[in-house]
C-alpha cells in the first residue's frame, strides 16, 4: 500500500515529522517498506541554462554546451548528446559527484571525444521522474536558474509504503490508516460527513441480483452529461506517485476512491449498456475482453453483471472493454456494490488476475460506506465533469452484521501483561471507531463497520496493545517446571541440521535447486507421474514435482562448468516426491562432486590425482548416515545401483534389501546426455526419512570415549576368495569374531590379476585389537587371529592367502 505524505495530511491534521510517523505506522503494526523522497534524492539538482550549444570537433551527435548554473561563477562547459540540446534552453543540471538514479552512476568530470565535460544535463528518465529518455528536461523560460530543481518542481512530498497483513482491509486506504495515526496520538483524525447528492431523475437502469450469496449490496447512479477528459493536476500527481498511470478523469476518479477510501468502484458509459444490468453467475462458453486487454473464458462459478449484450463486467475484479470509458463518454453509470469475497478470490486465483479491487474485496470492504462511497464518487464527477445524477438504485443490504463482544476489561492485563487505565482504554478504541458502554468490569464493545476482522476479546485486547504500545508488553519467561527439557526439534529436523553441518565440514557448498524439473528428467529419476504433475507451471521446463534432488544439482554443477567453473563441489538437503501421498515424500540428503573436486580438496592437486571419483561420493554418503545417527555397523554396501548411475561404478547403501538408505556412484553417461551435463559426475543420494531411530535404553551414563591403558595391536589378513564375494562381508564376519576386542577391521587392498586364478581375488584387511583388561599375551593375539582365519573362511569359503 503506497501514498503520499500530504495526501496522509488531508485525513489526519499533524505536525510530527515524516520519522516520526513511520516509526509510529511500524509500530501500529502497519509496517514502513520504504519511503521514497524525491526531494531529498534529488537534492542536488539544480535548475540551468544553456548559454551556448557549438557542434563537438569529433563527434556528429555531440554538442558542447556552456551552462550557466545560476551559482555566479563562471559558466560550465558540459558535453551533451541530448538533440534537444540548444542555446537558451533553460534544464536540470547535475555537477561532478552527483548520484544519477537512471544510470546508478556516480558523476565524475570527464573527457568524452577529447572535450572535457565537467557535468551533466538531464533527461526526466535519468532522475526517475518519468520514461521520457528523448532528450534533456525542458522547463519553463522563467523557471530561477541556480535553485534547486526538487523545491521548484514541488517533489517534496515522500511516497510511503506500508506492508498489510490480510486482516488489516480498512488500511488498504488512507482515511483509515489516518485514523490508526490519530488513535496513536499521531495528530487529530479529520472524518467530514458525506452529504448525499440529490437525483434529479429516476435512474432508467434496473438492477437484479439473482444470488445474494454472491452480490450482498448494490448500488447503482447515472450521471447524464458529464466531459471526460484529463483528471486535475492535484489528482494526476498522487496517481503517479504510487504508480499508476493517469488515463481520464472519470477512471482516475474510482484509483482515487479505491486508495483513498478502500472502496473499488466501477463506472460504465452508459450509452454502451444496453438495457438493465443482471448480477448472475457466468454461463458455459461466455467470454469477456476486459479492461487489460486480455480475453477471458468464463464458468458458472464466476460472478459477473451483464446487460442484453451479455456479460460487462467480472464482479469485484475487472471491467469489460466494450462498456468502458473514454473521452467520448457523455453519460455514466457509478456502480458501488458488495462482493462474496470468497469468490471474488477464488475467480481472480482461477483467470490470474491480481487486480487492485481483487485486493480489496477478497479481504472485506466496509459494507456501511457502499452507499456513502457512491455519493462521494458521484461528487468527484460532477466536481471534475460536470453533468446531472440521477436517483440511486439500491439492491440489498446498505449495512453489515452488527457485532457486539461482552468484554471484560482484565483481559488487557491478563493476555498481554500490560496495565491499561480504563480512560485510555476507552480513547484507544474510540478512536478507532468501537463504541464502550458499560461501567466494567465487563463492558459492551460494539465494533465497527469496516473492521470485519476483530470477533472476540483476544481481538479487542489487541486492538489496545498495538495502540498503547507493543514496546510496553513486559518480557515475561516462560515457566519451565521442575521437568528436564524435551527436545523441540523432532528427529527430522535434527537429521537435517546434522546432515547439512556434515557436509558443510567436508567442504562441499550448500545449494538450493527448483523443486520442479522436466518431464523428461522426472522420468529419468523414476518419477514424471501424473499425480506429480504441477497444474500451473511458472516456466514449461518445470512441470513436475522433483522425485529426486540430483537433477536440480547436477544442473547447477553445469551451469557452473559453463561460466568456467569445472571444479564444483554442492549438496542440497531438501524434499522429494515419489507420489501425491504424504508417505511418499521424503527428506533427502545428496550432493555432486565434479571435475578436480575430492574430498581431498577443491581445486588443481600437485599430484594430479584429485579427481572426484566414487569413493568420495561413498565418502560423503557415509559421513551423512553417520552424522543422522544411522547404525553404521548395520549397513551393508551393495554393488551396483539404479539406472542413472554406472552399473560398474556405483553402489546402493542399505539395512537389509528392504529398506534401502540411499546410492552412490558415477553418473551414467546416458544420464548425463539426457540431462545435458558433461561428465564424469559423482553423486549420492540419502533417504533421511528411512534412517531407523535408536533404541533408547535405560543405561547409566557413560563416557562418549572410553580410552584404554594397554597399546592396540593391528594385524593383517589377506584372503582369496570368490570374485562375488562381498569386502563388506569379510569386514563384517572378522568384526563378529570378538566385538570386545576387535574395534576396527578396514580393507587396505584388493586385487585381480596376474597370479590370482580365475574367478578369484585378494582381498587384504586390517584388523585392531584393543585390550581393555590387561596386556594380551602373543598365544592369546594367535587366538583372536585364528578365530578371525576360520570364521572368514567358514562364511566366504575363502582361503589365507600365503
Amino acid at each position: 500500500m503506497k501514498f503520499t505524505l500530504s495526501w496522509l495530511k488531508d485525513h489526519l491534521d499533524t505536525d510530527e515529522s515524516l520519522d516520526k510517523l513511520a516509526d509510529k505506522l511500524t509500530m501500529i503494526g502497519l509496517e514502513v517498506e520504504n519511503i521514497e523522497d524525491k526531494a531529498k534524492a534529488l537534492k542536488p539538482f539544480t535548475i540551468a541554462k544553456v548559454i551556448s550549444a557549438e557542434q563537438h570537433p569529433n563527434a556528429d551527435r555531440l554538442r558542447v554546451c556552456m551552462v550557466d548554473t545560476g551559482d555566479g561563477g563562471a559558466p560550465v562547459q558540459v558535453v551533451c548528446g541530448a538533440p534537444n540540446a540548444r542555446a537558451g534552453l533553460v534544464s536540470v543540471f547535475s555537477p561532478p559527484g552527483t548520484y544519477i538514479p537512471g544510470k546508478d552512476i556516480t558523476l565524475g568530470v570527464g573527457t568524452i571525444r577529447g572535450v572535457e565535460s565537467r557535468g551533466m544535463l538531464c533527461s526526466a528518465a535519468e532522475l526517475q521522474i518519468s520514461n521520457d529518455h528523448d532528450g534533456i528536461m525542458e522547463l519553463p523560460a522563467d523557471a530561477p536558474v541556480g535553485a534547486g530543481y526538487a523545491e521548484w518542481a514541488a517533489l517534496g512530498d515522500p511516497v510511503i509504503e506500508i506492508n498489510l497483513t490480510p486482516n488489516r482491509q480498512d488500511c488498504t486506504g488512507v482515511h483509515g490508516i489516518a485514523r490508526d495515526l490519530a488513535a496513536a496520538d499521531m495528530g487529530k483524525f479529520k472524518d467530514p460527513g458525506i452529504k448525499p447528492i440529490k437525483g434529479e431523475f429516476p435512474c432508467p437502469v434496473k438492477v437484479t441480483v439473482e444470488d445474494a450469496n454472491l452480490c450482498p449490496g448494490f448500488a447503482l447512479r447515472l450521471v447524464r452529461g458529464v466531459k471526460n477528459g484529463p483528471s486535475p493536476e492535484w489528482l494526476q500527481k498522487r496517481l503517479t506517485a504510487i504508480g499508476l498511470r493517469p488515463i481520464n478523469a472519470l477512471v482516475d476518479i474510482t484509483n482515487f476512491m479505491t486508495y483513498d477510501r478502500a472502496r473499488p468502484l466501477h463506472v460504465f458509459d452508459a450509452k454502451k449498456v444496453k438495457g438493465n444490468l443482471v448480477v448472475r453467475h457466468a454461463r458455459d462458453g461466455e467470454t469477456l475482453l476486459a479492461l487489460d486487454g486480455r480475453t477471458y473464458n468464463l464458468d458458472p462459478s464466476i460472478c459477473v453483471i451483464a446487460d442484453e449484450h451479455g456479460v460487462e463486467s467480472l464482479a469485484g475484479i475487472m471491467g469489460g472493454e466494450a462498456s468502458g470509458c473514454d473521452e467520448t463518454t457523455t453519460d455514466v453509470l457509478i456502480e458501488s456494490a458488495l462482493w462474496n469475497e470468497i469468490n471474488i478470490a477464488q475467480t481472480g486465483r482461477k483467470l490470474g488476475i491480481n487486480s487492485d479491487a481483487r485486493y480489496r474485496f477478497e479481504r472485506g470492504v466496509d459494507p456501511a460506506f457502499m452507499v456513502p462511497g457512491l455519493e462521494l464518487a458521484t461528487k468527484l464527477v460532477m466536481e471534475m465533469c460536470g453533468g446531472t445524477p440521477s436517483e440511486n438504485v439500491v439492491v440489498g443490504k446498505t449495512f453489515g452484521d452488527d457485532r457486539i463482544i461482552d468484554f471484560p476489561v482484565t483481559e488487557v492485563k491478563r493476555l498481554s501483561g500490560i496495565e491499561v487505565p480504563m480512560p485510555e482504554m476507552k480513547r484507544i478504541l474510540t478512536h478507532l471507531g468501537f463504541m464502550m458502554a458499560g461501567p466494567g468490569p465487563v463492558v459492551k464493545v460494539a465494533v465497527p463497520s469496516w473492521r470485519s476482522d476483530v470477533h472476540g476479546k483476544a481481538d479487542i485486547v489487541e486492538e489496545v496493545v498495538r495502540i498503547y504500545g507493543v514496546d510496553k508488553v513486559p518480557m515475561t519467561p516462560f515457566e519451565r517446571g521442575e521437568d528436564a527439557r524435551k527436545s523441540v526439534l523432532t528427529p527430522l529436523q535434527l537429521r537435517t541440521r546434522r546432515a547439512r553441518r556434515a557436509l558443510a565440514s567436508r567442504g562441499m557448498t550448500e545449494a538450493v535447486t527448483w523443486s520442479f524439473i522436466t518431464k523428461t528428467a522426472a522420468q529419468l529419476f523414476g518419477g514424471g507421474q501424473r499425480e506429480l504433475e504441477v497444474a500451473n507451471p511458472i516456466a514449461a521446463d518445470l512441470s513436475d514435482m522433483r522425485p529426486s534432488l540430483l537433477p536440480g544439482l547436477v544442473a547447477a554443477a553445469q551451469a557452473n562448468a559453463d561460466r568456467g567453473y569445472g571444479d564444483v563441489v554442492l549438496f542440497e538437503v531438501g524434499q522429494l516426491f515419489r507420489g501425491d501421498r504424504p508417505q511418499d515424500q521424503f527428506m533427502a540428503a545428496s550432493g555432486v562432486r565434479r571435475g578436480l573436486a575430492s574430498s581431498e580438496g577443491l581445486g588443481r592437486h600437485w599430484s594430479g590425482s584429485a579427481q572426484a571419483d566414487v569413493f568420495d561420493a561413498k565418502a560423503d554418503a557415509l559421513a551423512v548416515l553417520a552424522a543422522a545417527g544411522a547404525p553404521m555397523q548395520a549397513l551393508q554396501i551393495v554393488a551396483g545401483g539404479p539406472a542413472w548411475l554406472h552399473p560398474g561404478r556405483s553402489g546402493t547403501i542399505q539395512i537389509g534389501p528392504q529398506n534401502v538408505l540411499g546410492y552412490f556412484g558415477e553418473m551414467h553417461p546416458r544420464a548425463l546426455e539426457a540431462l545435458g551435463a558433461d561428465g564424469p559426475l559423482v553423486v549420492f543420494e540419502v533417504i533421511l526419512d528411512r534412517i531407523p531411530e535408536a533404541k533408547k535404553k535405560p543405561t547409566r551414563a557413560k563416557p562418549l570415549i572410553e580410552l584404554s591403558a594397554f597399546q592396540p595391536v593391528s594385524r593383517d589378513f589377506a584372503f582369496i576368495v570368490d570374485r562375488t564375494v562381498k569386502a563388506g562381508d569379510i569386514v563384517r564376519t572378522a568384526q563378529g569374531v570378538d566385538k570386545k576386542l576387535i574395534t576396527g577391521v578396514n580393507v587396505f587392498d584388493v586385487y585381480e590379476g596376474k597370479g590370482m586364478d580365475d574367478g578369484k581375488k585378494s582381498v587384504g584387511i586390517a584388523v585392531t585389537i584393543q585390550p581393555r583388561e590387561k596386556t594380551l599375551t602373543d598365544q592369546e593375539i594367535e587366538a583372536v587371529a585364528a578365530k578371525i582365519v576360520a570364521e572368514v573362511t567358514k562364511k566366504t569359503g575363502g582361503t589365507l592367502r600365503a
